[in-house]
């Protein structure tokens, strides 16, 4: 009995192998010296070898590297995807292009806010002397800038550039007015109507937001084509009827909202500001130059920069400089004819085939009836 227990004993604490023609990895395992010593026998380590197929390894590596490079692939997708999102504007159209197309294929875009371009043309402004009538004339800022001072010390004010906090609401468009082209050259255009100006706020590079009124109301300007400036009315940012925080207004409200200052104070100007609202209008300037004409379509495209006073709150604020650029786009139509249909040619031409058979349409109708008609009689009898 003891032999035979000793004998199991030890067969059981004989080395153990798992082999494969390469070992990798080696792990012992050592028996329980307090088993083996209970038994009466001496304790003898007990070996357990495992090991990886050097092919199965290589094929992990191989998965690993995969993975890495396959979200390597995707990072780089990723930020290709969000580069073409973050280009911008969307591509300019011309005037047919954007006729032709539906609200909801406008809508969300970004084109409703742009000015058309031209497709084809002259680089230089080739109308004839005479008198036009400017109509959808449109003006969009693509830069902002507003005279502040410097974030670093001991720098002079300077023009800096800002962060728009409005929506694509800021273009000009449908402005009309008469055009003018002399025999010398010179060109003079007067604004009288359309949407003429836009509420906007920018933000500072520190932080400060600065809202204006982008206008271009009863503009006048003259000079050569390539660099005709003028002036125009810059009206408050705020009405006469709008009421602060206190109750105050130009022409409504209370006319003061604090106690009266005890004498030699110093501040009653700065209170006078606030109590007494100051709603008149400024002045700005602008100036235009044409890049790019089209005489068959009465087409004009071109860049402007003005320069108008911001905000003053009702009179309580020192306006800021605002420097805006952008480009312009007009229609000229002769006194004596219009150059161009106002539905475009292409669609004036689908328009007039569509009309042309609806007319075939009616005569064939007609035809039809005066048949029937004359068939009558026989038909009685």
């Amino acid at each position: 009995m003891a032999t035979s227990l000793k004998a199991t004993t030890a067969t059981f604490l004989q080395p153990a192998k798992i082999a494969t023609s390469s070992p990798s990895r080696n792990v012992h395992l050592r028996s329980n010296q307090t088993v083996g010593k209970s038994f009466g026998l001496e304790s003898s380590p007990a070996r357990l070898t495992c090991s990886i197929h050097s092919d199965f390894k290589d094929f992990v590596g191989k998965c690993s590297d995969a993975a890495k490079i396959a979200g390597f692939a995707l990072a780089t997708s990723a930020l290709v995807v969000s580069g073409a999102s973050a280009e911008g504007a969307p591509k300019r159209l011309t005037y047919d292009e954007i006729q032709s197309k539906t609200y909801m294929e406008v809508k969300g875009t970004g084109t409703a806010n742009q000015c058309p371009t031209i497709d084809g043309g002259s680089e230089t402004f080739s109308f004839k002397p005479g008198k036009y009538t400017g109509k959808k004339f449109c003006f969009e800022p693509t830069s902002f800038t507003v005279k502040a001072d410097s974030v670093s010390k001991n720098a002079p004010p300077d023009f800096q550039n800002t962060k728009l906090m409005t929506r694509l609401t800021y273009t000009l468009d449908e402005i009309e007015g008469p055009f003018e082209v002399s025999s010398d050259g010179s060109v003079k255009f007067k604004e009288e109507d359309g949407i003429d100006y836009a509420a906007v706020t920018v933000q500072l590079p520190g932080g400060e937001r600065v809202p204006f009124l982008f206008t271009v109301k009863q503009l006048e300007a003259s000079g050569k084509p390539d660099n005709f400036s003028g002036k125009f009315l810059v009206p408050s940012y705020r009405g006469s009827s709008f009421l602060d925080p206190k109750g105050r207004g130009g022409s409504t409200g209370y006319d003061n909202a604090v106690a009266l200052p005890a004498g030699g104070r110093g501040d009653e100007e700065e209170l006078s500001k606030e109590n007494v609202k100051n709603t008149a209008a400024s002045v700005g300037e602008i100036t235009l130059k044409i890049t790019k004409s089209k005489p068959e379509t009465g087409e004009v495209i071109g860049v402007f920069e003005s320069l108008q006073p911001s905000d003053t709150d009702l009179g309580a604020k020192v306006p800021k400089d605002v420097k805006i650029q952008g480009v312009c786009a007009t229609e000229l139509l002769s006194s004596t004819g219009a150059q161009r249909h106002i539905c475009g040619d292409n669609l004036c031409s689908h328009y007039l085939a569509t009309a042309t058979l609806v007319f075939l349409c009616c005569l064939l109708l007609l035809a039809s009836a005066l048949v029937n008609l004359w068939s009558l009689p026989s038909l009685l009898y």
